[in-house]
């Protein structure tokens, strides 16, 4: 009975291994056949991106440049220089702005230049 086992091991090996180069080949040919599948299909979009744009990001590569404080920086700057210890909204009402949220903004990027200081509630030129 051992031979008999013996026989059949034998042979399963030589059968396995004259069958293993076609496996590899049918193995390789569903790749590539996936692969030539997949050219017809465009391109999917990531979330969130508009319609027309492309996942593997079709930008130029510039950044854009941050826009340099404009006049109402300068004004606002003049006018702390003037009245230290302003405030935002004190400062809104002197300059006529329409919407003194807006020169929060202002006075934030004056402070991250170090134009001015915040003490308290109010703005001192730094």
């Amino acid at each position: 009975m051992t031979d008999f086992l013996q026989d059949q091991l034998q042979a399963m090996a030589a059968r396995l291994k004259e069958l293993k180069p076609l496996h590899e080949e049918y193995l390789k040919l569903e790749r590539a056949k996936a692969a030539l599948e997949g050219l017809d299909t465009p391109a999917k979009r990531g979330p969130g991106r508009p319609r027309g744009s492309a996942s593997s990001g079709s930008g130029n590569g510039r950044r854009r440049r941050r826009r340099q404080g404009g006049t109402r920086a300068q004004q606002a700057l003049a006018a702390v220089r003037q009245q230290p210890g302003v405030s935002v909204r004190e400062l809104s009402e002197k300059l006529g702005v329409k919407h003194p949220n807006y020169m929060y903004r202002v006075m934030n990027e004056l402070e991250g230049d170090g134009a001015v200081k915040k003490e308290g509630r109010g703005y001192v030129a730094a």
